[in-house]
This record gives structure tokens, sequence and C-alpha cells, in this order.
């Protein structure tokens, strides 16, 4: 059998192939990462004492829209870098434009507190822990969606590492808020986001070479 007629019988009938691969093999894999982050702030770290009076404050959600819109634009990223020569330039884009908007309106309220305040609005009470404690739940999140991209096609491995640490980092961030109690959005701004960098700057490391082919 000619290469040519053994080609169109392996084609026959094909049918295009189903779509959305990349994005439910993703989602599942890192809903199993998800999951373990979940169980170890629950078991490790506990809920907040008042986690019941903090959930009907209105920051409390948008602390948790902030890094859960962080964690979309990662996964949007995650799910066009997986695929050959596709760019995840409009996922990038909106994290920038929810960052953008979030230090905006933080920056607003530092200015129109008096300024004694202001330094203890930025610095909070738990960098060290906050940092810490994000980028160490982001392993278990990063090492599910660098295992869900390499069974996929991604042709640049850094910057898709880049996004899958993104991606675990802002979801793990936003369970993490389960336990922390600051509640200024300019320690949000800087400090959850540095922890989110951070753990995108892991993905990048270990992206490079996990990822290649």
């Amino acid at each position: 059998m000619r290469t040519d007629d053994l080609i169109d019988a392996l084609a026959a009938n094909a049918g295009p192939a189903p779509g959305g691969g990349a994005a439910r093999r993703l989602g599942l894999t890192t809903l199993a990462g998800a999951l373990i982050v979940l169980v170890l702030v629950l078991a490790w770290l506990h809920t907040r004492a008042d986690l019941s009076q903090a959930m009907i404050t209105r920051f409390f959600w948008m602390k948790a829209a902030y890094t859960a819109l962080l964690g979309v634009a990662g996964f949007w990223a995650c799910e066009r870098l997986a695929r050959p020569g596709a760019s995840g330039r409009k996922a990038f884009w909106l994290a920038g434009v929810v960052l953008a908007l979030y230090i905006g309106i933080a920056l607003s309220r530092l200015m129109a507190a008096a300024p004694e305040a202001r330094m203890p609005m930025i610095m909070g009470n738990s960098i060290t822990n906050c940092l810490r404690n994000i980028v160490m739940l982001g392993v278990p999140m990063l090492a599910a969606a660098l295992v869900a991209m390499r069974d996929l096609a991604p042709t640049r491995p850094a910057l898709a590492g880049f996004a899958a640490g993104v991606f675990s980092g802002a979801v793990c961030a936003t369970v993490y808020g389960l336990h922390c109690g600051e509640s200024t959005m300019m320690f949000v701004g800087l400090w959850y986001t540095l922890g989110v960098l951070l753990v995108g700057a892991l993905g990048t490391v270990v992206g490079r070479w996990v990822l290649r082919w």
C-alpha cells in the first residue's frame, strides 16, 4: 500500500476533532489541584475565626473577585498556550486590566486615608506569611497544571509555565482568603499579587524544562 493510500484510509470518516479538549483536560486536572489546596487550607492553616462575619462584607468578595479574575485570565492563557502556535496575548491583557483597575481603586483609597493610616494599609500584619503560604499552596496546583499542559502541545514552554503559575497562584490566593484576615485593598494588591507572580516565576523556570518537547 502506498503512503498516500494509508493516510487516506486512516483519515476516512475521521470527522473533525472534538473542540474544547485542552480546556477540559486543564480543567479536570487543575480541579484536583484546587481541591488539594482547599484541603490544605482547611487542615493546615484553618479558616479565619471571623469568617462568617467577613463573608457578609463587601471587601471579602472584592478580594476574592480580584484573585479569581486573575485565575480566569491565567486559565485562558494556559488553554491558549497549550496549543501549537497559539497566543495568550488577550488573556495576559485581561490580567493586566484587572490588575490596573484593582490597584487604581486601592491607590485612591490609600490617598483618601489619613497619612498615619497609610503605611499600615500597605504593610498589614502578615506579609511574610502571606507570600510564603500562597507560594507553598501554589506548588501542588502548579504541578497539576504543568502535568495537564505537558500532555498537550505547548510550543513556548517558559511562557506556558508562567501562565500555569499565574493561574495556580491566583486560585491559591483565592482559597487562601478563607484564612487571611488582611482587610485593605492595598495589601492585597501588592502582596497577594506578588505571591501570584512568584508562583508564575516558578512556573517559568520549571515549565522551561518540564514542557519542553
